[in-house]
């Protein structure tokens, strides 16, 4: 039986091509995208990543739950079932029917409890569906 969420194949629980990517996107901008991916690989023991569309992801399993990406003035720091998640510090954006994101930009205040909290939720979101359907 399918699964009725995204997944993707070829996570693993240390991907090189996340780590080279991190060595292509140096600077200040580079570094916020590290710090927050770092908080996602470690919202979970069961934790996978891998390069998708140009991007580092967290999965549970072969299930997303989050993402970071570099722009050109700002971080995305995106989940996949952003919509689902409850967000009171109103960080999240975006109006599509799944994802959400946060964009931080450098130099700019971030409520990190929050953001820290918004990437724990996503991954017991998604870990609760891919345990439970």
């Amino acid at each position: 039986m399918k699964p009725n969420f995204l997944t993707f194949n070829g996570a693993v629980p240390r991907s090189p091509a996340i780590d080279a990517w991190f060595h292509q996107h140096p600077g200040e901008l580079g570094a916020i995208a590290r710090e927050w991916f770092e908080v996602m690989r470690a919202a979970g023991d069961e934790v996978l990543e891998l390069l998708h569309d140009g991007c580092p992801v967290a999965c549970f399993g072969d299930a997303p739950f989050g993402y970071v990406n570099v722009f050109t003035s700002h971080v995305n720091v995106g989940f996949f079932h952003g919509a689902s998640l409850r967000d009171p510090a109103h960080l999240l954006q975006g109006d599509g029917r799944f994802m959400r994101h946060v964009k931080l930009k450098a130099g700019s205040p971030v409520n990190s409890a929050a953001l820290a909290h918004l990437i724990e939720d996503a991954y017991a979101h998604i870990k609760s569906r891919v345990e439970h359907g």
